[in-house]
């Protein structure tokens, strides 16, 4: 072969003498051949794929730029030079002898090249990214194989160039990502821009570029959809083939003996279940559900991503293990007297080179790790959401909307933290595997030695891990539970507060908290454990096999190439060997999470098909037998339903409480489970649910609910829907924005907007389920004249109406009257008097008269909770005003603040504050360990290298045997207390951890339940709970971690620093300048990284308060058919988010990039030291000196990433911090208390009352005096927003006084604690809010009373019969928010709360709303036995509940017009009177009730 090369080029091939002299270099034919052709191959193989763009035809070619024109002037001078060199050969060949083949190849070789790197030029113009990987690859490669003739031929004084190049696209993107060169990408230099930016200025969500198409929501999770779909379907099948064979088992119970115990305890439980349920056994509490799919969908959709991941990671493990053989090199040039200096250096350079190819491999490898994790991540949320929208009744009631949060925030977090480390699950044993390779090299089977320590380590491990993961599961359960009732705190606040029951509820949170804190210390008493037994393994591998091979043999002596080599070695096992556990443990945590998102993604749809869209004529809706329930197995809610429904006809479904009316709708609507027949359905629909969904959004964004704008249409539906009067009260019109769950509107305003959402959609089919129940009467009177009735807006349309109003049914088409779930009749009004069926006698019973009937129909809530930003009254044309010129912010229009995002560093004061919670003996303490560590681990390293000096001390003798024990002896002692005061240190971390986390939290806790109602008003519940979930998560597990790995890092950094300057003191002057570079880059890119950080986590709330109002809001969108809409903003919210997340990300790599490569100045540094000093160095120190620098890297980087990591968490504690400052209500008990048994009379006088909502709105009462007797009862009266709730919210004091007094039997309520004025007055609220618990804890939380006490409240609210039916009784459970009652029964639930109290103050506020007239009647009756020697205010919309008062208080805009009888009233034609008239009441005889 060499002699055919050496024919060729006419000189010597290879001879090795030519190294081997001070001034080496390569022979020239080496030279011609090797190198020339090495990158050209590479360069051919490679470069024809360059040219694929040309062949699209389609492909539009971007213009030339002066930086393409540049590149191709310089490859054509490069063609020109090589045709130079070929016309010269020729020239010369004619001269004299025949010159080599070479001279001829070569040029022509190069010919083609240069031709064919115009030609890529040319078709890189096809791309949107102009620079070409392959093309910089061969640029490099010419470059370092042209460097050696380069300067062979300097030396031979001979000036020739070379061509080369560097270039970097200028022309600007949205993205420079998508345009960055080659070189650009692999050292991140496109993100400099931003990072600079981020300095400067604090970063906005709008500075931060968008995503790649390819990295959008959408694009990933079209792919990740399409795979999810084969993978459930095929893990579907095995679930049935699951399940037929459990039925088989069975059957044949005698097989069960050789099962495993695991599953003959499951069928057992399964067994006693089928009993209970009669067959249908599964569907017990731990339903199966498809398995094993997750995993797979995910790897199939981001197959790529892994394998280019697996490419760059190998690269990088097997450059790991060329430095230690660098290093042993290196130690044999120091110790060898005779060796050449040019080796050295060589050395130096080979060991720089490889720690920044490493660097860039590993930063690509990294990069591509996390960006699988957000991507994991969205697609994930994607798909959380979307089943949310689809997911049937059932399924969802198996999880609560905290849950399904959760899986959203926690399960998808662990995928994301998962996919980072996924590759070090065969990396670890790879890179075990082959350092246990070198290391048999190095000390041969002493080696086994170290390995056994290591084997004996793993079962260790496994057996914390087991433990860990108990905990964990357990603690998983806890924090569900502790937010599910912390959400249900912050979505009841108002009652807790009216009733002040804030202590039984904090009490309730602290015994989870207590729980939870107990399962995390003992958590990270285990996690202590195993950093201690991780900490002693590399040390304890290397003492077991260096004491092995010196005692083995006599002849084996510890010198310093070995043992600093198996050092080094160690310390590469040492990553791998801490990684592997902590991959499982992540590994164990997110099979928790899997199991749990393939049990929510795997559930049952909505299954529709018993709705159906056939074209009948004449009917808009037909119901065939349909028989529906709300679960498969349970009974069903509507029995045998056979109806049909002309086309624009209205209907009335009537019937009492619980009779079906509501499951009737909810059927149509396909929410329910089809046991048979089915449902006819023409046309769309539109729904009006009876409690209205409000989203966060502006007014006019709520009505048009997604359509496109049509003023006129929207201008004719306000009116209709009487909505003019409510805008001129809103501070911006219909531009002001709504608070969740529609927290500043009224309860009859909410009503109003949300049957103006379903006029304006013009659909052909309206179901409204109530709506006129929370409207005042005449509004009701109009809303029926202007848009339900025979002349409204929807005359043409078909309307089924749910109605507890009888004055409209006159007026309807047909009427359905349901009893227990069945159809008892059905006709037109006049019909079915004649009938004198039920519905005869319902009429006869609460409609002696027809006029006044016509009254008692809408029920009503005026207004309601929240804040009533319903004062400055403006005239329409200012409203009109208002329309025109919308820019200008009108104060009080934005409710909802926007987060604060701190911005700037973050507080010293906050790392202060922590360690102060943690406290400071323990902080300190803490610190004095670490250093002690570091001081062992120091001397150990010091204590190795003088021992491997030994080696040249006792060169030709034998090695003393004292000397040697001696050398074990205390290497081993000091590494012992090296674990020990790690082990002090962690333990004391643990315990410190907790306690900071208790104090925290309890602050938090405490004060939240003691701010006022307007916080509540103004901060979106979304906000708080994630104070609650994420942040305290963060104080609870992750800044522990983060301290700890910072002081770590820190003292590590430092103790190499000393260690390398100890060998070579001239490093310390290198120092210096690195030092303030790694300042300076660190400084730039922490305020950047910090403030990414902030806009991830502010970004990520509307993701979660979006989620949860659309899981509210699921009938309303599922019947409007909006939810491929409502999917699209959530991919839009998410993405915004992934965009910060993205940035964060590449500006980690970015710095991590640049901060390697400081480290890589370290080693070659240390290295080029090393050799310079070369005659006055031992080989150990050198040894040691390299072999810490080798380190070094890694943990500079880790340093950064925990600074910047401790500071971004510190954050969890500075917003956690934010709210234990929010300014508190007054205390709960003052020095003064109330007399005992106050108040006794019940006397109430307002003397010159006002109020506000905000300190910046104007009042909503303007000086009310007024006096009410003792057991005096009194009806409040006025149309919506005159201020007849705030009147309740001031006695209570959820509002303070602007101005004035409220007395109660002479105590003036300002002075006392509000629970004593709380607990001592009763009010039954306008909502009825139930929490999750028994019946009785929502009657009694405090368990004050006895159960007789409680039965008879029961049996006075009416709900005796219903209580004593249910198989718990007083411990049945109430499901979240009372779900599983119906509206009226909550209600009677309240009554009976207000019955137990049985204050001598009782306000009503409008509490017969939602119920018919019949339980209304019981309502009233009771309270009008049971509260005879009370003082009640009613609240009223229906003046019929309150023309029996002794009094009248008519308030109008925060002011009372008129206060007397009811008599007095009529007689006087003033507002009241006016008021009755509309509702059709005469005189005070003509009402029933």
């Amino acid at each position: 072969m060499s002699a055919a090369l050496e024919e060729f080029c006419g000189s010597i091939f290879w001879n090795a003498s030519y190294l081997t002299r001070p001034d080496a270099d390569l022979p020239v034919c080496f030279q011609q051949t090797v190198l020339v052709w090495v990158p050209l191959g590479f360069f051919w193989i490679l470069a024809p794929w360059q040219l694929l763009p040309m062949c699209k035809s389609r492909a539009k070619k971007s213009s030339v730029t002066k930086l393409y024109i540049i590149k191709q002037v310089l490859a054509t001078l490069l063609m020109l030079t090589a045709v130079a060199e070929l016309a010269l050969a020729f020239v010369e060949d004619t001269e004299q002898d025949p010159l080599p083949a070479v001279q001829y190849t070569n040029p022509s070789l190069y010919i083609a090249t240069w031709l064919l790197v115009l030609l890529i030029h040319d078709a890189r113009r096809f791309c949107l990214c102009r620079d070409s990987g392959i093309l910089f690859c061969f640029w490099t490669l010419s470059l370092l194989c042209g460097i050696l003739p380069f300067q062979s031929l300097l030396r031979r004084a001979l000036q020739v160039g070379f061509g080369r190049k560097l270039y970097a696209s200028l022309w600007s993107c949205p993205n420079p990502e998508v345009t960055a060169s080659f070189l650009s990408s692999i050292t991140f230099e496109w993100y400099t821009s931003m990072v600079f930016k981020g300095y400067r200025k604090p970063l906005e969500i709008e500075d931060i570029w968008e995503l790649k198409g390819k990295d959008k929501t959408q694009a990933i999770y079209a792919v990740w959809e399409k795979n999810m779909k084969t993978a459930v379907r095929k893990a579907q099948a095995e679930l049935e083939k699951r399940k037929r064979k459990k039925r088989r088992q069975k059957a044949d119970p005698d097989r069960g003996n050789n099962m495993s115990k695991a599953q003959s305890q499951d069928v057992l439980v399964l067994g006693t279940r089928e009993e209970k349920k009669g067959d249908k056994g599964d569907s017990g509490p731990r339903k199966d559900f498809p398995r094993g799919w997750l995993v797979k969908t995910l790897c199939k959709t981001f197959w790529q991503n892994l394998l280019l991941s697996v490419a760059f990671k190998l690269v990088h493990d097997g450059l790991v293990f060329v430095s230690p053989q660098l290093l042993k090199l290196l130690i044999a040039f120091v110790s060898d007297e005779e060796s050449f200096a040019w080796q050295g250096y060589l050395y130096a350079i080979l060991l720089f080179l490889t720690a920044l190819i490493q660097s860039l491999c590993l930063q690509q490898y990294f990069s591509l790790c996390f960006q699988l994790g957000i991507k994991v991540r969205a697609s994930l949320i994607a798909a959380i959401y979307k089943k949310a929208l689809t997911m049937s009744s059932a399924t969802r009631k198996e999880s609560t909307v905290g849950e399904t949060v959760n899986l959203m925030s926690a399960d998808a977090q662990r995928f994301m933290d998962m996919a980072n480390f996924i590759h070090q699950l065969w990396s670890s044993p790879l890179q075990i595997i082959l350092s246990i390779v070198f290391l048999w090299g190095e000390l041969g089977p002493s080696v086994l030695a170290g390995i056994a320590v290591m084997v004996l380590l793993i079962p260790i491990n496994g057996f914390l891990v087991a433990k860990a993961k108990t905990i964990q599961v357990r603690n998983m359960k806890n924090k569900d539970e502790r937010m599910k009732i912390m959400s249900e705190i912050l979505n009841g606040i108002k009652i807790l507060k009216l009733f002040a029951w804030e202590p039984s509820f904090e009490k309730r949170v602290n015994e989870i908290r207590a729980h939870e804190l107990k399962d995390l210390v003992n958590f990270s008493y285990l996690q202590s454990i195993s950093i201690f037994v991780f900490t002693c393994a590399p040390f304890l591998v290397s003492l077991a096999s260096f004491a092995v091979y010196v005692l083995v043999d006599e002849n084996n002596i510890l010198d310093a190439q070995k043992a600093f080599t198996a050092i080094s070695l160690f310390n590469v096992l040492r990553f791998p060997m801490a990684m592997l556990p902590l991959v499982l443990s992540s590994l164990v945590q997110t099979n928790v999470s899997t199991a749990r998102l393939e049990r929510y993604l795997g559930g049952e749809d909505l299954d529709s098909s018993a709705i159906h869209h056939n074209p009948i004529a004449g009917s808009a809706v037909r119901f065939s037998e349909a028989t529906f329930a709300w679960e498969q197995d349970s009974n069903a809610a509507i029995r045998d339903v056979t109806l049909d429904i002309a086309p624009g006809s209205l209907v009335a479904v009537v019937g009492a409480v619980g009779s079906g009316k509501s499951s009737l709708v909810s059927a149509m609507l396909g929410e329910m489970e089809n046991i048979k027949g089915h449902i006819n359905i023409q046309g769309s629909l539109a729904y009006v649910p009876q409690q209205a969904w409000i989203q966060n959004a502006t007014l006019k964004d709520n009505i048009l609910f997604g359509s496109e704008l049509d003023e006129a249409r929207y201008q004719q539906v306000i009116k209709a829907c009487a909505l003019l009067p409510d805008l001129e009260l809103l501070p911006a019109g219909d531009q002001t924005e709504i608070g969740e769950k529609g927290i500043n509107l009224s309860g009859g305003q909410k009503q109003r907007v949300s049957l103006a959402r379903a006029v304006y959609s013009n659909a052909d089919i309206y179901v409204l389920d109530d709506p006129l129940s929370a409207v005042d009467a005449h509004v009701g009177k109009y809303l029926f004249k202007h848009v339900l009735g025979p002349k409204g807006l929807l005359q043409k349309k078909t309307r089924i109406l749910v109605t507890h109003s009888i004055s409209f049914l006159p007026q309807v088409d047909n009427i359905v009257v349901l009893v227990a779930g069945a159809v008892s009749e059905h006709g037109s009004y006049s019909t079915l008097l004649a009938n004198r069926g039920a519905f005869a006698q319902f009429l006869n019973l609460y409609g002696s008269q027809e006029e006044d009937a016509s009254e008692k129909n809408t029920t009503g809530t005026g207004n309601t909770t929240g804040l009533r930003q319903l004062e400055g009254k403006r005239s329409t044309n200012s409203w009109k005003k208002a329309q025109e010129e919308p820019p200008k912010k009108l104060k009080g229009q934005q409710l909802i603040e926007k987060e604060a995002v701190e911005t700037g560093k973050v507080k010293f004061s906050m790392y202060l504050r922590y360690l102060h919670a943690v406290g400071l003996w323990y902080s300190f303490w803490v610190a004095m360990g670490y250093v002690g560590q570091y001081a062992a681990f120091v001397g150990t390293n010091l204590w190795l290298s003088a021992w491997t000096d030994d080696a040249e001390r006792y060169l030709n003798q034998t090695y003393p045997v004292e000397q040697r024990d001696l050398r074990i002896g205390v290497f081993g002692a000091l590494g012992v207390s090296q674990a020990l005061f790690l082990l002090f240190a962690t333990l004391l971390c643990a315990h410190g951890a907790m306690r900071a986390s208790r104090v925290m939290h309890q602050q938090l806790l405490s004060n939240i339940l003691r701010v006022p109602m307007s916080f509540f008003d103004t901060t979106p519940t979304g906000r708080i709970v994630n104070r609650f979930a994420k942040d305290i998560f963060t104080i609870d597990e992750t800044i522990p971690m983060s301290f700890r790995s910072w002081l770590s890092c820190f003292m590590a950094i430092i103790s190499t620093l000393l260690m390398i300057s100890l060998a070579t003191p001239f490093f310390a002057l290198i120092i210096i300048p690195l030092s303030i570079f790694y300042y300076f880059v660190l400084r730039f890119y922490v305020s950047t990284s910090r403030q990414l950080r902030r806009l991830d986590s502010v970004t990520r709330s509307p993701i979660y308060s979006h989620f949860g109002e659309t899981v509210s809001g699921l009938s309303v969108i599922r019947a409007y058919g909006h939810q491929q809409r409502f999917l699209k903003q959530n991919e839009s919210t998410m993405d915004i988010n992934q965009k910060s997340v993205h940035s964060w990300i590449v500006s980690n790599r970015w710095l991590a990039i640049r901060l390697e490569f400081v480290g890589s100045l370290v080693v070659f540094f240390s290295g080029l030291l090393a050799v310079i000093s070369k005659g006055t160095l031992e080989g150990g120190i050198v040894g040691l000196s390299v072999s810490s620098a080798l380190n070094v890297t890694q943990t500079l980087n880790w340093l950064v990433r925990m600074s910047s990591e401790l500071e971004t968490n510190i954050v969890a504690v500075e917003r956690v911090h934010e709210y234990t400052k929010v300014k508190n209500e007054a205390p709960w008990v003052t020095e003064k208390r109330p007399p005992r048994g106050w108040p006794s009379k019940g006397e109430i006088q307002f003397v010159d009352y006002k109020v506000r909502y905000r300190p910046e709105l104007e009042l909503v009462l303007q000086g009310i005096t007024c006096n009410i007797a003792s057991t005096e009862k009194v009806g409040v009266v006025g149309r919506t927003g005159a201020g007849k709730s705030s009147l309740t919210n001031c006695l209570f004091r959820l509002l303070e006084a602007a101005g004035g007094s409220i007395l109660i039997d002479e105590v003036d309520i300002a002075t006392i604690g509000l629970h004593d004025l709380r607990q001592n007055l009763t009010i039954i609220p306008q909502d009825p809010v139930l929490f999750t618990g028994t019946l009785r804890m929502n009657l009694d939380p405090f368990d004050q009373y006895t159960d007789e006490e409680v039965w008879k409240a029961l049996e006075l609210a009416h709900l005796k019969t219903y209580v004593q039916d249910l198989p718990e009784g007083l411990l049945h459970l109430v499901s979240e928010g009372g779900e599983n009652l119906s509206v009226g029964q909550r209600q009677l639930v309240c009554l009976a709360r207000a019955v137990l109290r049985k204050a001598k103050i009782l306000i009503l506020d409008e509490a017969t709303a939602a119920v018919d007239l019949e339980t209304d009647n019981l309502i009233q009756t009771t309270i009008r036995s049971e509260f005879a020697d009370c003082t009640v205010l009613t609240i009223a919309h229906r003046l019929h509940t309150i023309m029996d008062s002794n009094r009248v208080m008519v308030l109008q805009a925060g002011r009372i017009v008129e206060y007397d009888s009811p008599e007095e009233l009529l007689k006087k034609q003033g507002v009241f009177s006016v008021m009755a008239k509309d509702a059709g009441i005469v005189n005070t005889e003509t009402t029933t009730l």
